[in-house]
């Protein structure tokens, strides 16, 4: 009897023990992009086995993870809009801004080119788009590549953006898929565009110029402003993905043999 019921506790226990152990959960606020490419798919699951921490992950434009995370309704926000990040940090919502991982940003549009922007020069490919009146596809929702496309036009110097500009308040998967059902260009983050199967006749046709560089940070939510936010849950997350195990993590995550982040953490 005493034997059965060592083995009655201890298989308790260890019940017990691996339930709060599968139970601990974060919340993550992140861009489309790390979810619709994939990512979070291959690396959260690492992440997991490696520290039995759960990531509930939404997925919005970059601009919306902020809002939730400045509403502590995140406990670790993942995005990729390095202004509005540091404006983050500095009003008190984060201590520290992590930088992750780094892409691009590429234009895509029809394989026949009709508005000729082909090349590496951003600039000049959206001074040609808005003369041409080009069908374009912006994704308008204020997410770290919809900042970036508008940091372009502003670049760009252009009046207007030409009677084919539309914006359609959606991801980046939607945006593309809306381009690709419609002959039209956009500006995608390399990644998705990697991962999306739905291409038409679509293919990068601007890409290489160093104002398109992509950076990522990820930012614990500040248990000060937040008192229920899981900040040492969160801290567990950004210290893994910023280690040695994190970051081989990202660089393995291949599409087709093309890898689609570039960790840079220790830069």
């Amino acid at each position: 009897m005493k034997f059965i019921a060592r083995v009655l506790w201890a298989a308790w226990l260890a019940l017990a023990v691996g339930g709060a152990w599968a139970q601990a959960a974060i919340t993550m606020a992140s861009t489309t992009s790390t979810e619709q490419s994939g990512l979070f798919a291959h690396l959260l699951p690492a992440f997991r086995q490696a520290t039995g921490i759960e990531v509930k992950v939404v997925a919005v434009g970059t601009g919306q993870a902020i809002d939730m995370a400045r509403r502590g309704d995140a406990d670790v926000l993942f995005v990729h809009d390095q202004p509005a990040e540091e404006k983050f940090v500095a009003d008190g919502f984060a201590a520290r801004r992590y930088p992750v991982m780094y892409n691009d940003f590429v234009v895509v549009g029809p394989k026949a080119d009709p508005a000729g922007v082909r090349g590496k020069d951003i600039v000049a490919a959206l001074k040609k788009l808005s003369a041409g009146n080009a069908p374009f596809v912006s994704r308008g929702d204020k997410s770290g590549t919809h900042a970036a496309e508008l940091r372009y036009w502003q670049l760009a110097g252009v009046t207007s953006k030409g009677s084919g500009y539309r914006e359609c308040g959606c991801g980046m998967g939607p945006a593309l898929n809306i381009a690709a059902s419609s002959n039209a260009y956009v500006l995608a983050d390399r990644g998705t565009w990697l991962g999306f199967r739905n291409r038409g006749e679509l293919a990068i046709l601007v890409e290489g110029d160093t104002r398109l560089f992509n950076q990522y940070g990820v930012m614990v939510v500040s248990p000060r402003k937040f008192p229920h936010v899981k900040a040492l849950e969160a801290q567990k997350f950004v210290d893994w993905v910023t280690s040695p195990a994190g970051q081989a993590s990202i660089a393995a995550y291949r599409i087709g043999g093309e890898q689609l982040f570039f960790p840079n953490a220790g830069r």
